[in-house]
């Protein structure tokens, strides 16, 4: 039986980030009239700011999340997981592990993004409890931003 393990990315884990988050989104490319955002960040930099997670399955990472500090809550910027690990939870899990990062952190609320051509993210979201709070553009994408109260 496979065990998954989320833990803090290391330098090494850049370029299998980037990768996960390259096959991930790419999906999204046709509907969209530039790359997703998470598709364009630099994650030597994200890994070595402390804001990536890898979740890791039999030693390889099957999915990643991104989680930044901000003043009053914490803040999901990406989550991605392995085309080949999809329909698995793993995303949930992700998800669940922001929350407990979160509390853990002091925070009581998690926010999160995604743009409005991501209406599969959308839908998860709302099924785990966030809630949309408005619609913007931001960085030439038209984004939907949802949040939730942690209890």
């Amino acid at each position: 039986m496979s065990t998954a393990v989320i833990r803090p990315a290391v330098a090494a884990d850049a370029a299998a980030i980037a990768a996960i988050v390259r096959d991930a989104y790419g999906m999204y490319l046709p509907r969209m009239p530039k790359p997703p955002g998470p598709m364009l960040d630099d994650y030597d930099a994200v890994v070595a700011r402390g804001e990536a997670s890898a979740l890791e399955i039999d030693g390889r990472i099957a999915g990643i999340i991104v989680l930044v500090d901000e003043p009053d809550h914490l803040l999901l910027e990406n989550v991605a997981v392995a085309p080949s690990h999809k329909g698995q939870g793993l995303g949930r899990r992700l998800v669940e592990f922001a929350e407990a990062e979160a509390r853990r952190r002091g925070f009581a609320e998690v926010r999160l993004y995604t743009h409005e051509t991501m209406t599969e993210n959308q839908a998860l979201y709302r099924r785990l409890g966030f809630v949309e709070t408005h619609r913007a553009r931001q960085d030439g994408y038209a984004r939907v931003f949802m949040s939730k109260r942690l209890s």
